[in-house]
């Protein structure tokens, strides 16, 4: 009786621990027949928080590691000298507008003054016409004389007189051509003050280039004035904060680091075995390492294309670096798989960079359970 207690519970025993070794077997051939990975990360847009301008920060209120939301104030730049940019900018402006304004009665008086010398020019032109009518009349009237004295039917003084009339109206014709290339020098010289007086004056109205570059000016003066005061353009944590107050900060140059909280994923790095049965929206179930009991549903976001290759790289003498391997061990790459978080439940902090296991399934409904320590 007691030998077959003693069979009963060495058969119960075994019964327990074939059920369990068959579950445990079970569910490793689960995680086994789905793709899956423990070499995974939280990863999350990092924004590089650089100032626009470079002057000392004489004002920063926030300490490290804090979180902070989108505007909220990070530092702010001495701001004195893009005051004063600013002052000599608007002050350049208004002697631009001043200059414009004095310019235009300039440009008026200008083609003013080619409409009269224009006028001269018309004149002068007009007077010569009129003067080698003149000597035509006289000389005709000259030679009449001549020929009449021939004929002893005028007189002497008759002729001295038309003669003398028409060496007069040729005299009148050079002082004329003269005042005829005058008239022209003249206008010649007031068109050149028009076109320099245009030149200098511009575009006019809005147009004006000289106006539109002292307005640019100011613009820039009062950007860079703006640009001392550096706000938050997410909601998101400081990190590795290691500027202090009166630090001199460079335009262009990172200053601190701002990681956005609404742009957390995970990168799963898979085999390049397991891969081919990867497809973008497939479910993926995403175990912490800091976390290890609160699994996280993502879906597959997308896969890498491609990785960096360490072989063929320029070694010596330009030639490409190719690693010794052994034949009979070929290690499987890894192709980075990106996790998109779709539920993130309450009490869970992401960190970037932290570790996780990522498990690709097929199984839209059922209940998958976070992975097993073991295989963490």
């Amino acid at each position: 009786m007691e030998k077959n207690k003693k069979l009963l519970r060495y058969g119960l025993t075994g019964v327990v621990v074939l059920i369990a070794v068959v579950a445990v077997m079970l569910k490793y051939r689960a995680y086994l027949g789905n793709p899956w990975t423990r070499d995974g990360q939280v990863r999350a847009q990092v924004i590089q928080i650089a100032p626009r301008v470079s002057a000392p920060i004489i004002n920063l209120p926030i300490r490290d590691n804090q979180f902070v939301k989108a505007g909220e104030l990070l530092f702010e730049l001495d701001p004195r000298t893009f005051e004063a940019a600013l002052e000599q900018a608007r002050a350049n402006l208004e002697v631009t507008r001043y200059e414009f304004d004095a310019m235009t009665p300039q440009v008026a008086a200008a083609e003013a003054g080619i409409l009269s010398a224009r006028a001269s020019v018309v004149r002068a032109e007009a007077s010569i016409a009129e003067t080698k009518a003149t000597i035509e009349r006289n000389k005709a009237e000259y030679e009449r004389q001549q020929d009449l004295l021939s004929k002893n039917a005028t007189s002497t003084r008759s002729v001295e007189r038309t003669k003398a009339s028409y060496e007069v109206s040729l005299e009148k014709l050079k002082a004329d051509e003269a005042g005829l290339r005058a008239a022209r020098a003249s206008r010649a010289q007031a068109e050149a003050s028009l076109a320099e007086a245009r030149a200098s004056l511009g575009l006019p109205g809005d147009t004006n280039a000289r106006l539109l570059l002292a307005e640019a000016q100011v613009r820039q003066a009062e950007l860079n004035l703006e640009f001392t005061t550096v706000r938050a353009p997410v909601d998101g944590y400081v990190t590795n904060l290691n500027l202090r107050k009166g630090d001199h900060t460079a335009a262009g140059s990172p200053a601190l680091a701002l990681i956005d909280v609404n742009s957390y994923w995970v990168h799963g790095y898979f085999k390049e075995n397991r891969v081919a049965h990867i497809e973008p929206g497939d479910r993926a179930v995403v175990t912490l390492m800091t976390y290890p009991d609160t699994p996280l549903e993502g879906r597959v976001e997308s896969l890498g294309w491609g990785i960096a290759q360490s072989d063929g790289a320029p070694g010596n003498d330009l030639l490409p670096h190719v690693s010794p391997t052994f034949e009979w061990i070929r290690l499987a790459q890894r192709i980075p798989v990106r996790i998109h978080l779709t539920d993130v439940p309450d009490g869970i902090q992401l960190r970037v960079g932290t570790t996780c296991s990522v498990l690709v399934t097929a199984d839209e409904t059922g209940e998958v359970p976070a992975t097993p320590a073991a295989l963490q």
